[in-house]
């Protein structure tokens, strides 16, 4: 063995040959310092992972706190930007100009979390108004999709809580209308390839065949359309008073309109209009994120949705769960469409002091910086600093037009936003659900007492405007309430719905194919609103006379009107025959839900937003 050593007090390093014995000892030593340095070197590495991590949850001592909610699509990116924003601090720099902290510049440190635009419009009226409201919200900065819902708080409270003017926007999403690519082309080739719009939509609803007269093959004489609530969505909110220009375009008499009035609102000619392009929903819901998903399932579900840009895009990169059957495409309706500009804005209360306004500007600056605008753009937003331009995946090749939308339209008054909104219970399309609830012996004990539960608030959160019967099945299926409205027997539903009791097998195809029976108009007419069957099962079919097939055959027959009827089935528990549901899901072009005991009542809480 050769051993390199250094003389002392030399800069040399000779070898020398080392005897056996000595070699043993050498290697002693180095197994003993090896171990040593080898344990010292993990807890080292554990303490440096510890002081790399810990600035991410250890905000400074003196750092100023303000807290963001923002509209959920923006969680593609803001997270990741509150994060680098707070770490820069942590590091002693200046997250905006990237220089040391000077003397006397405090830290900044941003708590966020996403919510919908509608419901946070609320809870900052509400801290307002009723501060002892079970929703008070309290941010110090407040970003919705669209500036719609900052004057809606100052028009509702009566005081200026935000200038509009100076929230700046922070990302960039025209709304669109995701239309299946074969749909659009379509339409543009019976137009002669001029730009379409609400109108073009409506005359397939007119048509005798629907779109079979459009070479779309299929027995569907309709269109489904799809979106979400006014009073929650800021998508559906700016959808609604596109729908309200569009109709009062075609039925006030005025031609094309420069800016939606009361007087528009009000006129029943346009309120007729816009139930018009209503009856063309299949079904609502409360949030986009589940429409981004039934969409993406094909045209058997959806024709077209509204959505925002970069929902679009997300659903074309096959990041939804389901992989869509054909490339989706942005339509841009000709009567014109809005921009979501997600503006930063610092409510005017005593709850945000003047050093968090001033920390609200600098995060608020450091968003529009290009090193976010570029995730942003990432994110499949349109970037708002002029020096990011534009580029993927706002593309072509992923259905959107970077040149669209042509025609924007202008911002109503906070007043008249306010009148559209509240007309929605009137123009929208009406509905009749007929509860189909499995008491069979498996539903005793804490199955039945959460399913009464779920039902009950589920009959609570119907529009009063809706009908809602309900139907009971265990050997046989019976009906206990026939449809009627919900302000006039939601008491004797809900009396019923308590009396229910667990017993006996479980008949699940006599019963949906009962129910589709029931929902079915006698002499035949179309009366154009809504109709859904909603199944909650625990287990599988063991008392029927009927078939699967014989239910998904009945399901298939009452698809061809011009308003199907949906039939959507709730897997509820782990016994239930998601195999069957799952079948009869297919055949009414609807998915099963699932829920257990303790997630039922937001489950059809959250179905209760599709009427």
């Amino acid at each position: 063995m050769w051993y390199v050593e250094r003389s002392a007090g030399q800069k040399l390093y000779t070898t020398r040959h080392v005897p056996p014995v000595e070699q043993k000892m050498i290697l002693k030593q180095r197994i003993y310092l090896f171990t040593i340095l080898f344990f010292l070197t993990i807890v080292a590495c554990g303490d440096d992972n510890s002081s790399v991590d810990a600035p991410s949850s250890n905000k400074p001592d003196n750092a100023i706190e303000i807290s963001i909610i923002y509209a959920p699509e923006s969680d593609a990116y803001l997270p990741e930007a509150i994060a680098d924003f707070n770490q820069s601090y942590v590091d002693g720099k200046n997250p905006v100009t990237g220089q040391a902290l000077g003397n006397g510049e405090r830290p900044i440190w941003v708590t966020g979390e996403p919510g919908s635009s509608g419901k946070i419009h609320q809870g900052i009226i509400n801290a307002i108004l009723a501060p002892n409201n079970a929703n008070v919200v309290k941010p110090t900065i407040f970003s919705p999709s669209v500036s719609h819902w900052l004057s809606l708080v100052n028009y509702q409270t009566g005081q200026n809580i935000f200038d509009v003017a100076d929230s700046p926007p922070t990302a960039l999403a025209p709304v669109v209308m995701a239309i299946w690519e074969s749909r659009l082309k379509a339409l543009q080739e019976a137009n002669g390839g001029q730009p379409i719009g609400w109108e073009e939509l409506i005359e397939v609803l007119n048509s005798e065949n629907g779109w079979a007269d459009y070479g779309i093959e299929g027995d569907r004489s309709t269109v489904y359309y799809g979106h979400t609530d006014p009073y929650i969505s800021s998508t559906a909110l700016s959808t609604l008073i596109a729908e309200f220009y569009a109709s009062t375009r075609y039925n006030a008499g005025e031609g094309e309109v420069r800016r939606l009035e009361m007087s528009h609102v009000q006129n029943e000619a346009v309120q007729e209009g816009v139930r018009q392009i209503e009856s063309l929903i299949r079904h609502y819901s409360a949030r986009t994120t589940e429409f981004k998903e039934y969409i993406a399932q094909g045209p058997d579900y959806l024709d077209f949705v509204a959505l925002e840009e970069n929902d679009l895009i997300y659903i074309n990169q096959g990041k939804t769960r389901y992989k869509p059957p054909e490339p989706l495409v942005a339509l841009y309706p000709k009567e014109g469409t809005f921009w979501h500009e997600h503006p930063f804005a610092v409510p005017n209360t005593d709850w945000v002091t003047d050093e968090q306004r001033e920390a609200a500007k600098i995060f608020t600056e450091y968003i529009r910086t290009e090193s976010v605008q570029k995730k942003i753009l990432e994110a499949g937003f349109r970037p708002v600093n002029a020096n990011v331009p534009l580029g993927y995946p706002i593309t072509t090749e992923l259905g959107v037009d970077p040149d669209q939308p042509a025609n924007v339209l202008n911002v109503p008054d906070p007043d008249v936003t306010s009148a559209v909104q509240d007309s929605w219970q009137y123009v929208k399309k009406q509905g009749d659900v007929l509860l189909v609830i499995d008491v069979s012996g498996s539903m005793e004990g804490d199955k039945m007492t959460e399913a009464r539960n779920a039902a009950n608030l589920f009959l609570e959160s119907m529009p009063r405007q809706n009908q809602v019967g309900l139907m009971a099945f265990s050997e046989q299926p019976q009906i206990i309430v026939p449809l009627s409205s919900v302000e006039s027997s939601s008491s004797q539903i809900s009396q019923q719905i308590n009396a229910l009791e667990a017993y006996g097998d479980t008949a699940l195809y006599d019963a949906i194919i009962a129910a589709v029976d029931e929902m079915t108009p006698a002499d035949g007419v179309d009366d154009g609103r809504i109709k859904a069957i909603l199944v909650l099962s625990d287990g599988e079919d063991t008392a029927s006379q009927a078939s699967l097939n014989d239910v998904t055959r009945k399901i298939n027959e009452a698809r061809t009107g011009k308003t199907p009827i949906l039939v959507i089935p709730v897997a509820y528990g782990a016994g239930a025959d998601i195999s069957a549901l799952n079948g009869i899901a297919r055949a009414s072009a609807t998915k099963v839900q699932s829920g257990a005991p303790e997630d039922i009542l937001d489950l059809l809480t959250l179905i209760s937003s599709y009427f």
